[in-house]
């Protein structure tokens, strides 16, 4: 078969020749891809940079995909081995980390929008306590997974949601999906009274965004979540420690490791559906897995999803 290589950490994956994949347990199921979207998680992860743990080169990127079963259902299905992933022709899934799709469903669209999506619906089922009527600041909501949060928290029942970016030009958009306000990461202090913070940036532009949010709160001993899921803007954060005992802040992360496995996968079905009916919009674009070494580097929108 064929399928992307990563045959080094610097380079982008080739499309070669692949041995064909083997069931080889109980619970192990080889299918045909059917669409595979290029995330930030699989860059990550062919870089060698992801924190989760690494595959051993020559490795098959991919995390997740649409995929057909040997008995024609179609699924999405998210990949633990990261040795042999989802940008190939046929790969192994665990059956019991994969969800059978609805009858006519796209999946171009669900290959696209699973994985971004997936960050902060996660996140404000399964992080924190979240209820209809709260407030929510998204720092990066110009991005691909940002964007959706606003759907998402407004799904939820938000009943006013931030949008913090710096690509103003994109500042409509977000008001046309749901934003109440739109402000750049030099306005935070106007998200001062949210109730959650959902953080894509971490880095400096995120402490300044903390400090700013904690020294304008009007309550300081209103409890604030700050769930960490992206760190674009650096991947350490330094904040002096008399702004925890400012106010009644808690950070929190959310995503591999601090999810759980069965956890995720409780909320694939409803997530598909909410993507497959239109609650969520996404933008993609279906590319022949034979052009991933020249597309490996576009933008992140429209999601890049591969095509055997």
């Amino acid at each position: 078969m064929h399928a992307a290589v990563v045959t080094s950490f610097d380079s982008p994956p080739l499309y070669a020749e692949h041995p064909d994949p083997v069931a080889e347990g109980a619970n192990e199921m080889v299918v045909d891809v059917v669409a595979a979207g290029l995330h930030m998680l699989v860059k990550s992860r062919a870089a060698g940079t992801h924190y989760s743990p690494g595959g051993t080169l020559p490795l098959v990127p991919g995390v997740d995909a649409v995929v057909r079963d040997p008995d024609g259902n179609l699924r999405y299905a998210a990949l633990d081995d990261a040795d042999l992933g989802t940008f190939a022709e046929r790969t192994v899934i665990d059956p019991r980390r994969s969800v059978v799709l609805p009858a006519g469903i796209d999946p171009v669209r669900i290959a696209a929008g699973m994985n971004p999506a997936m960050s902060s619906w996660v996140a404000l089922r399964r992080r924190i306590a979240f209820r209809p009527g709260q407030s929510v600041a998204i720092l990066g909501a110009t991005g691909s997974a940002g964007r959706m949060a606003v759907q998402i928290s407004k799904h939820f029942g938000a009943a006013r949601v931030i949008a913090v970016g710096r690509d103003v030009s994109q500042f409509a958009e977000l008001r046309d999906l749901g934003a109440d306000e739109t402000i750049t990461f030099d306005e935070t202090d106007r998200a001062a009274d949210v109730d959650v913070v959902i953080d894509y940036v971490w880095g400096e532009p995120s402490a300044r965004a903390m400090m700013s949010i904690v020294r304008a709160r009007p309550d300081r001993a209103a409890p604030l979540d700050w769930i960490e899921i992206g760190s674009v803007a650096g991947p350490d954060l330094t904040l002096p420690g008399a702004l925890l005992r400012a106010a009644r802040l808690q950070i929190c992360g959310s995503g591999i490791g601090s999810v759980g496995a069965a956890d995720f996968l409780a909320e694939l079905p409803e997530l598909a559906e909410a993507l497959h009916t239109g609650i969520i919009d996404v933008q993609a674009r279906a590319v022949p897995l034979s052009r991933v070494a020249e597309t490996w580097g576009d933008p992140a929108r429209p999601r890049t999803v591969y095509v055997p």
